[in-house]
């Protein structure tokens, strides 16, 4: 029952379920005043603020969210001090954050090195940029919206935009808001990421489930309408359908590993385990991934903060790891759940789904299971990377069906 629903709310949904972004609604808090639902989202601003003057997620991912709400609302004395706290610390590995810190550094009167910024800004914008225009500015020739949006992001279509006009930009920017009744995510509407996420965590269970179209052109898919075509969407793409022809992986290669995008800042493990999933048979691909694996058997990526999710990927693909298996046993908490921070429903999962791959279904395991069924309907903690943290509701619902139903099957075998 509990899958039905999943994909019929999913099926009938052509946004897909993220939540909101701090970074994002602050953008427009700040940059779009003449959208409807401004006092709404100053008011999330103002209710999301941590005690210690920060917003957003723990440790370093608090600062690109700090300093966008701190630009929105400029009287906030408590986030001017965080940010004295958080300046000068190492940046997460998101979306854009090396143009991202140093554009609202200049915006608040921080000093900070802009010569790549300004570089960058001065020549026509590559597509992938696209989705950060707004640290750019909006007179740019080169930047197409499609069905009204400027690459999926709020921030960029309102800033493209420059004023409230009539048309199919605003009508996308006030559909956005209005989802979430003012705050915005920073990437929407993102359907064929969530359907192929979604269809391939079932898959990896051996969970069957209806054909679902996802678009998927020459150059690849993207994860939503506007954004440019990526390795991982692709790849994501064409396991869940079952497609035997993936040559159009081929413009993505980059070595023994495969670049997500041209130009690639830093390669990312999940991206790679996705592919070889996709691909079946990859010797080269799976050598470079078993190489970038953890001394402790974990594995990390640029998609999401948590090791559990980059190291239940790999071991996906690699049908199994002995060492990483070793790891999540040895980093369970104490109520059977696991997570970075604290234990999380989604974290849990990955680790379920670590040992399951590995043949161990021991207690860890069915401890880790009942911390699952124990969940109930709490929220599920922001851990994917954008342009900062957030969660995509229905992946995460997901991934814990696979687990439970993988771990089960574990069992009666």
């Amino acid at each position: 029952m509990e899958i039905n629903e999943l994909l019929s709310q999913m099926a009938a949904d052509p946004w897909g379920d993220v939540t909101p972004s701090v970074y994002e609604t602050a953008r427009l808090v700040a940059k779009a005043p003449w959208l409807g639902g401004h006092a709404e989202r100053v008011r999330f601003l103002e209710r999301t603020q941590h005690a210690d003057g920060t917003w957003g997620g723990p440790e370093e991912y608090a600062l690109v969210p700090t300093l966008s709400a701190v630009a929105a609302l400029p009287h906030n004395e408590r986030g001017r001090r965080a940010l004295d706290r958080l300046l000068g610390r190492p940046l997460p590995d998101t979306v854009a954050v090396e143009l991202i810190v140093p554009a609202l550094c200049r915006e608040l009167g921080i000093a900070a090195d802009t010569g790549v910024l300004d570089r960058i800004a001065r020549k026509p914008l590559p597509a992938k940029l696209w989705h950060t225009l707004e640290i750019f500015g909006g007179d740019r020739p080169e930047v197409v919206p499609v069905d009204g949006a400027v690459a999926c992001s709020p921030a960029a279509t309102a800033t493209w935009l420059g004023r409230r006009t009539p048309g199919p930009s605003l009508n996308y920017l006030e559909a956005a808001q209005a989802r979430h009744n003012g705050p915005v995510p920073a990437g929407t509407p993102v359907p064929l990421f969530e359907r192929a996420w979604v269809l391939a965590a079932l898959k990896n269970a051996g969970i069957p489930t209806a054909t679902i179209d996802l678009h998927i052109t020459a150059e690849g898919a993207s994860a939503g309408p506007g954004l440019a075509p990526d390795a991982d969407d692709t790849a994501t793409a064409l396991y869940a359908l079952g497609a035997t022809d993936t040559s159009v992986l081929d413009r993505y290669r980059s070595g023994r590993h495969f670049s997500c995008f041209p130009d690639e800042r830093t390669p990312s493990t999940s991206t790679n385990a996705h592919v070889l999933q996709a691909r079946g048979h990859d010797p080269e691909l799976e050598e470079w991934i078993r190489d970038t694996q953890n001394r402790d058997g974990s594995w990390h990526d640029k998609w999401h903060a948590s090791p559990y999710y980059a190291t239940a990927c790999c071991v996906t693909a690699l049908q199994g790891d002995d060492k990483a298996a070793d790891w999540a046993e040895s980093t369970q908490r104490p109520d059977g759940s696991w997570g970075r921070w604290e234990g999380t429903y989604e974290e849990t999962a990955y680790a379920i789904q670590i040992l399951v791959r590995g043949n161990r279904n021991g207690p860890a395991t069915q401890r880790g299971c009942e911390f699952l069924e124990n969940w109930g309907d709490r929220e599920h903690p922001p851990l994917w990377h954008d342009k900062d943290l957030y969660a995509p509701t229905r992946i995460i619902r997901a991934e814990g069906i696979s687990a439970l139903h993988s771990a089960r099957c574990a069992v009666v075998a």
